[in-house]
C-alpha cells in the first residue's frame, strides 16, 4: 500500500496574520519591512531581548535557517522586545547586537507594539508564515529545531520554491550560545528585584529601602542573600558601598547574571569563587582563572562554566566598588 503524505496545508494550518511591522521604534540592518513588501516570501519572526539565555542559545539555529534558504525565499526577522529598561537604550541594543553577530534585520519593538499585535508572551518566541502572510506555525521557547526547519522546508515548497535539501542544519553554539546541559539543570532564572524574585534568605527579609544585608548560615538550594549595603528595587538591586557581596547556592553547569554599571562609562570590578574558592577551570567567559571580572555595560555576563559532575555549589560574588545594579541570575 503507498502512503499517503499529510497535505501542508493540513498539516499547518493557519494561525492568524501577519501583524504590521510599520510600528516598530526603528529598524537596524535593514530597511523598514512591510507585510505588503514580504508577500510571496517565507517569513521566520522571532521574539527576542539581548539579556535573554534562552533567545541566545535559539541564535545558532536561527543564524543557519536564515543563510541555508535565504535564496530558496526565507526571510528571517528579528523583533527585539525589551524585558528591563536598559534594553530600551538604543546605544545598548546597537552594541550588543552587533557584538553578538546579530546581521539580519532587526525591528526595534521599545513600546511592544509588535509583541501585542501577535499576542506573544515569551522570549524567544518564532512565528512562522507562509507567502500570503499567513501564520502557520508558533515555537515558543528552546528546542524542537528539526520541527522548525522542517516547517521551513514545507512552506518553500507549498509557495514553490525547491528548498536545499532534506537534511536539517548541524550547528553547536560556541560560548554563550552554547546549549544548556539539561540533564544537570536544576536552577530555574530568578529576578533580583522585589516584584518577582523568590527564595531571598538574608535574615529580616526584603526591606523597602536601603539597607545592611547579611548571609545566613546556610542557604538551601536556589535561594540567595545579600551581604553589605543594598537597595533592593523593584527591577534590581543596586549596591551602595564597595565589597559588597550576592551569595547564591545553584545546580547547573551554568551561571550568568544580568548586571550593568552605575552609569554610561562607568565600570564595577568584581571577585566570583564558587565554594569558596577561584573558579579555576570553571570560570565563564566573563571572568578570569581567579575570578576577577569587570561589569562595564548592562548585558548579561557568563560568571561559571564547569565540567561533570555537576553538584549543588555555592557561588559567590563579591564588588570591589559601588554602585552595580543586578537584575537576574539565569542558569545552562
Amino acid at each position: 500500500m503507498v502512503q499517503q503524505s499529510t497535505p501542508v496545508t493540513a498539516r499547518l494550518p493557519i494561525e492568524g496574520e501577519l501583524s504590521s511591522l510599520s510600528r516598530a521604534t526603528l529598524w537596524l540592518n535593514s530597511e523598514r519591512l512591510t507585510a505588503s513588501g514580504l508577500r510571496g516570501k517565507v517569513v521566520l519572526v522571532e521574539f527576542g531581548t539581548y539579556t535573554c539565555i534562552n533567545w541566545l542559545r535559539t541564535l545558532p539555529y536561527v543564524r543557519a535557517w536564515a543563510e541555508k534558504y535565504k535564496d530558496d525565499g526565507l526571510v528571517v526577522i528579528q523583533v527585539h522586545a525589551p524585558e528591563y529598561e536598559f534594553e530600551k537604550d538604543l546605544d545598548n541594543v546597537r552594541a550588543n547586537l552587533k557584538l553578538l553577530g546579530v546581521d539580519l534585520p532587526i525591528a526595534v519593538d521599545n513600546e511592544h507594539t509588535i509583541w501585542r499585535a501577535f499576542g506573544n508572551q515569551y522570549w524567544p518566541a518564532l512565528y512562522f508564515l507562509d507567502g500570503k502572510g499567513h501564520i502557520r506555525h508558533r515555537q515558543f521557547g528552546e528546542g524542537e529545531y528539526a520541527e522548525s526547519e522542517r516547517v521551513i522546508r514545507e512552506l518553500l515548497a507549498e509557495a514553490g520554491t525547491k528548498s536545499r535539501g532534506k537534511e536539517n542544519v548541524s550547528v553547536e553554539g560556541q560560548g554563550i550560545e552554547a546549549a544548556a546541559d539539561w540533564a544537570s539543570l536544576q536552577s530555574p532564572e530568578n529576578y533580583l528585584g522585589f516584584e518577582r524574585t523568590e527564595n531571598f534568605a538574608s535574615p529580616g527579609g526584603i526591606a523597602d529601602q536601603r539597607h545592611a544585608y547579611t548571609v545566613p548560615a546556610r542557604l538551601g538550594l536556589n535561594h540567595w542573600a545579600l551581604d553589605g549595603s543594598w537597595t533592593i528595587g523593584k527591577q534590581a538591586t543596586a549596591l551602595h558601598q564597595a565589597n559588597g557581596r550576592l551569595v547564591y547556592r545553584f545546580h547547573a553547569r551554568d551561571l550568568h547574571l544580568v548586571m550593568g554599571p552605575p552609569a554610561a562609562g562607568a565600570s564595577v570590578r568584581f571577585r566570583v569563587l564558587i565554594d569558596g574558592q577561584p573558579p579555576g577551570a570553571a570560570h565563564g567567559i566573563d571572568v578570569d582563572e581567579q575570578g576577577m571580572g569587570t561589569v562595564t555595560e548592562q548585558r548579561l555576563y557568563q560568571l561559571i562554566r564547569q565540567l561533570r559532575p555537576i553538584p549543588d555549589r555555592l557561588f559567590e560574588i563579591e564588588f570591589l566598588d559601588p554602585g552595580v545594579e543586578v537584575f537576574a541570575f539565569t542558569f545552562g
